[in-house]
C-alpha cells in the first residue's frame, strides 16, 4: 500500500524559502513517479513539479521555472522540493502524489497532470504573506 507523508510547510514572507518533503513508502522510487500539486482556496488543483521514476527526469510548471527544485534521495525514500523567492501567490496547500512509470517516454503535461496520479498525500500548508 502506497503512503505518502509531506511535511516541511508554514508561514514565509515574499521572497523567502521553504522546503517541501515527500517520504514515500510501499513504494520503489525508481518505478514510480512523485509529483507536487498545489490547490489554493477556489481554484483547482494544479501541478507544480515531478520527478519521474523511469529516468530521473524533472518536470517544472512555468510558473515555477528557476524558482523551484525537486530533488530525490532513493536511501531516504523521500523527494523533496526546495521553493525559492516565493510570491504570496504561492500561498496553497501542497500536496505529493505517486503515479506508477511505466518507462514509455511522457510529456511534462502528463506527469504535472493531477488526474493521472492515484495515491496522494495529506498536504501542507505554504502561506506567503508579509
Amino acid at each position: 500500500q502506497v503512503q505518502l507523508v509531506e511535511s516541511g510547510g508554514g508561514l514565509v514572507q515574499p521572497g523567502g524559502s521553504l522546503r517541501l518533503s515527500c517520504e514515500a513508502s510501499g513504494v520503489t522510487l525508481d518505478y514510480y513517479a512523485i509529483g507536487w500539486f498545489r490547490q489554493a482556496p477556489g481554484k483547482e488543483r494544479e501541478g507544480v513539479s515531478c520527478f519521474s521514476g523511469s529516468d530521473g527526469t524533472r518536470y517544472y510548471a512555468e510558473f515555477v521555472k528557476g524558482r523551484f527544485t525537486i530533488s530525490r534521495d532513493n536511501a531516504k525514500r523521500t523527494v523533496s522540493l526546495q521553493m525559492n523567492s516565493l510570491r504570496p501567490e504561492d500561498t496553497a496547500v501542497y500536496f505529493c502524489a505517486a503515479l506508477f512509470d511505466s518507462g514509455r517516454p511522457q510529456s511534462a503535461s502528463y506527469y504535472l497532470s493531477p488526474t493521472k496520479y492515484k495515491s496522494w498525500g495529506q498536504g501542507t500548508q505554504v502561506t506567503v504573506s508579509s
